[in-house]
């Protein structure tokens, strides 16, 4: 399989791993201009109200669009890192892994990383390791601007920046795939999309074989 091309999404959804399985590298696109309203700095988990999303909030947020991906900043003003970890707490403290978990991600953010970017690298680093998702990582040198005709990219490199967004949710087709459906805490029918998260807290080392 080709390598795959990718913005860094925050707590990525499951999807974005499903389409590392069988990836010989997965490059990270660290020359992009930040977007509003993406996973980059937004995931969707699930709580007894539905489907919620967690925002990290950046620097001078109505100018970020002209700032690269790689030179974000998070804005600390604000005490968003209690408001997502006492929704979390919320959400997953009785779910069977929340606890094998909690202490590698509170140290995570703990460390308070000055750029988003940085930010979701280690939660990245993080998740590979617990799905043992051995695939070669690596961020480009250079923006590579999307191309209507993939002909245009390396041809070892497949394209899958913006594949996943979270307006896709109201769409009644999603063309992605969320692995297969597993337990969830709240609600009788399966809720595809959610963060990675989800997934780990309620199949802790066994989240892996669910991506297929």
């Amino acid at each position: 399989m080709p390598a795959v091309l990718s913005e860094l999404p925050y707590h990525p959804p499951i999807a974005f791993f499903s389409q590392l399985l069988g990836a010989d590298a997965l490059w990270l696109e660290a020359h992009e201009h930040y977007r509003k309203q993406t996973y980059r700095n937004r995931c969707l988990i699930l709580t007894a109200q539905g489907q919620q999303p967690l925002t990290v909030p950046v620097v001078d947020g109505n100018r970020s669009e002209k700032v690269a991906i790689s030179a974000l900043e998070i804005d600390y003003r604000q005490n968003w890192i209690h408001r997502h970890w006492r929704t979390l707490q919320t959400a997953y403290g009785g779910s069977p892994y929340f606890e094998y978990y909690a202490d590698y991600l509170h140290d995570i953010y703990q460390q308070k990383p000055a750029l988003l970017f940085d930010l979701n690298l280690q939660f990245l680093r993080f998740y590979l390791r617990c799905l043992r998702l051995r695939v070669p990582l690596h961020l480009t040198t250079t923006y590579l601007p999307a191309a209507a005709d993939p002909s245009l990219l390396p041809p070892d490199l497949l394209d899958c920046r913006d594949h996943l967004t979270p307006k896709a949710q109201t769409s009644p087709e999603p063309d992605r795939t969320s692995g297969r459906p597993y337990p969830q805490t709240f609600g009788k029918d399966f809720v595809p999309g959610l963060s990675i998260l989800d997934l780990l807290f309620m199949q802790g080392p066994a989240a892996g074989s669910f991506l297929a």
